[in-house]
């Protein structure tokens, strides 16, 4: 049985997409970086993380899967905002410009262990304070890493991407699949 170590509505919803049976098998982890540690190990460890404890507490018959995005701008990580103000700030950095988008897939098993890293640049057009303002007060921003979600109303932000859309919301489909199959998860298709 494959057990998706999030509570994530979007990565159910994009696994539920793409005709995979699972069962949401959400975990706890520290999700503080570490000092030193880079965008790119920050994501790969935290999917590694997930995945690992999923699989310790669950039955070893299971196959995990645990995926973490961040939101990269100007070589900061941009995670959930904190408030109003923080998630302006945040808002402010991705006006006119484009960032990146890291999404790391690790799936485990008593077996083996497979990982996948996904880059998706974004670019974003210039935002008003007003658009920043009427944003926050739709309330979407307030669980996003980067203060946006590209697969709601702020993909109304986006002028075009460079990659997987579906890494973007949280789950990059084309590489999961392959890593499932591999895995011998496989889908009616």
């Amino acid at each position: 049985m494959l057990l998706l170590a999030s509570q994530s509505p979007r990565r159910a919803e994009l696994l539920r997409q793409i005709g995979i049976p699972f069962t949401q098998f959400p975990v706890d982890i520290d999700e503080t970086v570490l000092p030193n540690e880079s965008p790119i190990e920050y994501v790969q460890r935290m999917a590694q993380e997930k995945s690992s404890m999923g699989f310790q507490k669950a039955d070893n018959n299971n196959i995990v899967l645990g995926a973490d995005t961040i939101v990269v701008a100007q070589g900061q990580i941009l995670g959930k905002p904190k408030h109003k103000n923080d998630a302006t700030r945040m808002l402010n950095i991705l006006s006119d410009n484009t960032h990146q988008v890291f999404t790391a897939v690790t799936i485990v098993s008593a077996k083996q262990q497979k990982s996948a890293l996904v880059e998706t640049q974004v670019c974003f057009g210039p935002l008003t304070t007003q658009q920043i303002a009427w944003y926050w007060q739709s309330g979407e921003p307030q669980d996003k890493a980067g203060s946006y979600g590209i697969q709601g109303l702020g993909g109304q932000f986006v002028k075009h991407i460079n990659g997987s859309y579906s890494a973007v919301v949280g789950l990059p489909l084309y590489q999961t699949k392959i890593m499932l199959t591999e895995f011998g998860v496989v889908n009616e298709c």
